[in-house]
């Protein structure tokens, strides 16, 4: 049962240009001060067939809704699109655990990012919940009262964007310290990641619920509380 108390402040809201994000020519919606459910992969976790399959199914969804009368009506059927094929490709990474890099599975590996996260608590964002997949994390935090970007961000493209900015911190200095750590070079995390705005408790407790079970999901545990590289922050429920 989510923790109501602590999630009041999540609500429902529209998109405003000024809070729109373009990474490589796609949108992600940055408002401030709401609870963030995001999710990035390693590079090369999924092949390039897939990912094509899916982005040109996808692309023709999307051309059919930007046809709607209403910006309200596009909105509100771009958001079911982004949530529809996160599942989709959340589905392929759990299936394509075998022929591709799993270097979140190595315990010295999951706990670099896990001690990176840990470090932006309170600093950047309030830490819910994660769970490190072999080759891809699910975090879930609340950036109410966190809007300053990096101070040495003077001039990047994030530097207007705090989510953005710190996940740019985040995937950077693990990408660096992991490859380090496996004694290899090359690009360690994949360029895009999901993130998604949570919009009500309802969807809060889906959310929370859909990442602790994600290893259970994909048959590598029979319960979540088995799996080591997961956490839950005190005080936001009991499943």
């Amino acid at each position: 049962i989510v923790n109501r108390h602590l999630c009041r402040r999540v609500c429902q809201s529209i998109m405003t240009p000024e809070e729109i994000f373009y990474r490589r020519n796609l949108p992600h919606w940055h408002p401030k001060d709401r609870i963030f459910f995001i999710t990035f992969r390693l590079a090369n976790s999924l092949p390039k067939a897939i990912l094509q399959k899916l982005r040109n199914e996808r692309q023709k969804k999307q051309t059919s809704i930007e046809s709607l009368a209403t910006k309200n009506e596009q909105q509100r059927e771009l958001y079911r699109l982004n949530k529809e094929y996160f599942g989709k490709y959340d589905t392929w990474l759990d299936r394509c655990l075998e022929g591709s890099p799993r270097w979140l599975g190595q315990e010295s590996i999951a706990r670099i990012v896990a001690d990176e996260i840990h470090k932006m608590d309170e600093e950047r964002y309030r830490l819910l919940v994660y769970c490190f997949m072999p080759n891809h994390v699910h975090l879930l935090f609340d950036a109410t009262g966190f809007s300053q970007s990096s101070p040495t961000n003077l001039a990047g493209t994030t530097r207007e964007y705090p989510l953005a900015d710190t996940l740019r911190l985040l995937k950077g200095r693990t990408a660096r310290w992991c490859n380090q750590a496996l004694k290899r070079s090359g690009s360690f995390w994949h360029h895009e990641s999901y993130d998604h705005v949570v919009r009500d408790e309802q969807e809060l407790g889906r959310i929370i619920q859909y990442i602790l079970y994600n290893p259970v999901k994909a048959g590598l545990v029979e319960e979540w509380t088995e799996w080591p590289f997961t956490y839950l922050a005190p005080g936001w429920g009991e499943w």
